[in-house]
């Protein structure tokens, strides 16, 4: 019998969501049949993306409520802006509390909240209205982060025990749009943004294919903060005339750089440690991912910049700047690496993939609101961490009501 398409509606209309977009080309059983944004002119142009790239009749809708309401969507994607999420949500849950609309469920993109009193208040709506629930986290789906896992537990761990080591890093020139850079609205710097990727995916690699993140537990954290970059004067006056007045690092930065370093205590009882770097402030190609995992007797390494298909342009290749070669280009001459299909590479076909079956009831969720919760207890942890100036237990006195003081406007580098 053929499985009934996943109607998907998509909540956001900006980078993140046409990322997803073009990932469904590789997903079957599926499409996307609406798209909200706040910004009508957004949604319509988001949804002609989608429309164009033949992953479904997209519409834009004038609310979410019309949206989920919709006999035609049966699953929601969550990719609105973080100062977003809690209105989101419970616009979202309000017609499915009603009795007025059925979801299968709703997959969120990272991070799940802004701090942890944000992230229960949706995990309670979510919850009440039923809905199942899936935590939008791309790295974990690299294929070359899954290959090479389950390859060194199964052959190398199997042997000689279990890996003690596990690093990963992701690092860019920025954010695409002004709100990510605003302290106040995004929730923090690039720890918060994009540190969510990393402090997974050590755990992640460090925890046996098969068993629960839970098997793996944090139980000290050391964290440290920076503004390496975008707070020195020439550079936040270039980065107010790039993304508006609103965004001024001179008087109130986020920081641009974040290292997290986890000890975990495992179910078999040792202690296995991860490290892990983000910046905002990396100049190269364009964005970075890199990852290694090292064990008693082998290791591994991944880095996206090692494509296997590069280009060179002289300097009299004359043309207009974009992304057409690397998300968050950096140059358009010289000698660059290419990554042919970004979706791909960086996870995004393998997790909406995942949770389209997920929401059709073919598998189990890898990744829940249970652990973007927890994600998000690390990170405020680690800030707080870097706020002290020292290691902290986890999970450290009054994290639940902590609110980083990048968040508040108050952090100076």
């Amino acid at each position: 019998m053929a499985t009934r398409p996943l109607g998907i509606g998509f909540i956001g209309s900006g980078f993140n969501a046409r990322f997803h977009m073009q990932a469904f080309r590789a997903v079957r059983d599926c499409e996307i049949r609406g798209v909200w944004s706040p910004n009508r002119r957004n949604a319509e142009s988001a949804a002609g993306y989608a429309r164009q790239l033949d992953v479904g009749p997209c519409r834009p809708y004038r609310s979410i409520a019309e949206m989920v309401v919709d006999p035609a969507i049966d699953a929601i994607w969550l990719c609105g802006p973080n100062q977003a999420r809690v209105e989101n949500v419970e616009e979202l849950t309000d017609p499915i509390m009603r009795g007025h609309a059925e979801l299968a469920g709703i997959a969120c993109e990272k991070p799940l909240a802004r701090n942890i009193a944000e992230a229960k208040s949706i995990f309670g709506m979510v919850r009440r209205a039923g809905l199942k629930h899936g935590y939008l986290e791309n790295q974990l789906f690299a294929p070359q982060v899954e290959a090479g896992r389950a390859l060194l537990w199964a052959r190398g761990a199997a042997t000689t025990g279990r890996p003690y080591l596990a690093r990963a890093a992701e690092e860019h020139s920025g954010p695409h749009m002004p709100w990510f850079w605003r302290g106040n609205l995004q929730g923090g710097g690039v720890l918060n943004d994009m540190m969510c990727h990393s402090a997974l995916v050590i755990r992640h690699l460090l925890t046996r294919p098969g068993d629960s993140l839970s098997t793996v537990q944090p139980v000290r954290i050391t964290a440290h903060i920076a503004s390496l970059k975008w707070s020195r004067p020439a550079y936040a006056r270039r980065l107010k005339a790039t993304m508006g007045k609103e965004v001024d690092y001179a008087k109130q930065p986020s920081e641009d750089f974040a290292s997290l370093h986890v000890e975990f205590e495992t179910s078999d009882g040792l202690t296995v440690l991860g490290e892990a770097t983000t910046s905002w402030s990396f100049v190269g190609a364009g964005l970075r991912l890199s990852a290694e995992l090292l064990g008693p007797e082998y290791s591994m390494s991944w880095n996206t910049l090692d494509a296997g298909l590069k280009l060179f342009f002289s300097r009299e290749v004359k043309g207009k700047t974009g992304e057409d070669l690397v998300e968050k280009q950096n140059a358009e001459t010289g000698l660059m690496p290419v990554v042919a299909n970004e979706a791909a590479a960086y996870g995004y076909e393998a997790e909406n993939r995942h949770f389209v079956r997920v929401f059709q009831g073919k598998e189990e969720p890898l990744l829940t609101w249970d652990d973007g919760l927890d994600v998000v207890r690390v990170l405020m942890a680690a800030y707080q961490s870097a706020e002290q100036g020292k290691t902290l237990n986890f999970p450290p006195k009054g994290l639940d009501s902590f609110i980083p003081a990048v968040a508040r406007g108050t952090w100076r580098p």
